[in-house]
Order: structure tokens, then C-alpha cells, then sequence
């Protein structure tokens, strides 16, 4: 487990609370060292403040992101509606304001830890350079997408979009999330959230068995956004 906070005193509090509760972790000061971390030693859950120095919580959330289905609990300062709905778009799993107990905390935790590991834990096969979504792969090295080993060609926004929520599949993407993957892709132009909606319309005619039907791999997530899933037969 890793957690990434710059009070060293209160790192040191969370980390002697979760090594009582059994857990290994390690402890990073600030954004740029989170990432790096993450990347090198892979934990099972990331604990992030988000007023970290140089690279903030919310990029380094990002940045995991884009890479990962790692579990992320968000602690922090920031009790704004707002600040919350903001982390939850940048990947948190779960948020928590200060100040918290530290035994809620860990409770909290163990909870994210223990639906991770119902639903199958944390893929680390999003850390590989092959996707797999039922017969849908992502092939990062080549660039390439196949769909029942069909190639599917794809934009330069289509892929991004594709290659992000095939790294978590079943995890519902917001439109702003997805909206953020484009602008990483290409910050010089302007991408919209009606953009996001027409690369996903364009992808659902080229990544379904059935493009003029019910979409069956590329799910809306009504009040939310999208979701990837292994492609569903019809009834």
C-alpha cells in the first residue's frame, strides 16, 4: 500500500495505523514521487493527500488513472462539494475530509480493499501492454485494435478514448473524464463534451457486432457516462 502525504508527521500516523491493521506500506512526500511509486512497485491501494507539493493530488490521481485500475482514497483538507465531485472525476474511490480518524480511515480502507478484491481486485493486466475486454483487445505497443480479431481502425481521439476505459472495464467513465483523456492527447485543439459523445458514437459503429442496434460492448451509464464491458449477446 502506498500513501502519498506531505504532513510527515500525520504519513507517519496513517502508516502506523495500517500496519496494525496487517498492511505493508510505504510512504512518499510528494506528486512526483507518488507516480513514480505507483509505476515502480505497483500497491494494492493508493492513500493520496491532495495538497501535495509539486505535482497535486488531482494530477497524480490523473496521471494513475490513465495507466491503472488502482484503488485510490482521496484525504483531504478541501470539505467542498465541489473539490469531491472534482477527486471522483479524476478517479478516486473513495474521499475523506479532514480532520478523520485514523481507525475510520483504515476501516474505510479495508472496506475499498475488500469489495476490490469480491469484484476480482486490482488488474494489474491495465499495467500491460495488452487489454483484453471479452474479444475486444487493445494492443498498446502496435497501436492496434482488433474486435474478434478484426482490425479496427481507429482516430487518434477514438484510440485514447478506447485504450483509457479499456484499462478498467466495467468502471463507468464520467464525460469529463473522458474529456480529459482527449486533452492529454491533444491539448492544442478544442475538445468538448460533444466531442467525447461524437468519438464514442464513431467508436460504437466500428467496435459493435451490431452498430445499428442496442450497444452491447460501449454502455451509456444514464447520469453518469460510459462504460466498456465484454460485448452482451442479445436476447
Amino acid at each position: 500500500m502506498l500513501v502519498a502525504e506531505d504532513d510527515v508527521q500525520q504519513a507517519e500516523r496513517i502508516r502506523d495505523y495500517l500496519e496494525r491493521a496487517g498492511c505493508r506500506v510505504a510512504v512518499v512526500h510528494d506528486g512526483g514521487a507518488a507516480i513514480a511509486a505507483v509505476r515502480e512497485s505497483r500497491p494494492d491501494l493508493l492513500v493520496l493527500d491532495l495538497m501535495l507539493p509539486g505535482t497535486d493530488g488531482l494530477e497524480v490521481a490523473r496521471a494513475v488513472r490513465r495507466e491503472s485500475t488502482l484503488p485510490i482514497v482521496m484525504v483531504t483538507a478541501r470539505t467542498e462539494e465541489t473539490d469531491q465531485l472534482r477527486g471522483f472525476k479524476r478517479g478516486a474511490d473513495d474521499y475523506i475530509t479532514k480532520p478523520y480518524s485514523p481507525k475510520v480511515l483504515v476501516a474505510r480502507i479495508m472496506a475499498l480493499l475488500h469489495r476490490s478484491a469480491s469484484a476480482g481486485g486490482y488488474d494489474h493486466e491495465s499495467d500491460s501492454r495488452i487489454l483484453r475486454v471479452g474479444s475486444l483487445v487493445v494492443d498498446r505497443d502496435r497501436r492496434k485494435v482488433t474486435v474478434a480479431g478484426r482490425v479496427v481502425a481507429c482516430t487518434r481521439g477514438e484510440w485514447r478514448i478506447l485504450e483509457g476505459m479499456a484499462a478498467a472495464p466495467g468502471r463507468p467513465f464520467t464525460r469529463q473524464r473522458l474529456l480529459d483523456l482527449l486533452f492529454d492527447q491533444d491539448p492544442e485543439h478544442l475538445v468538448t463534451l460533444r466531442t467525447v459523445d461524437t468519438h464514442v458514437f464513431n467508436l460504437r459503429k466500428k467496435i459493435e457486432d451490431h452498430p445499428d442496434g442496442i450497444p452491447r460492448r460501449l454502455l451509456t451509464v444514464h447520469g453518469v457516462g460510459y462504460k466498456l464491458v465484454e460485448g452482451r449477446r442479445a436476447a
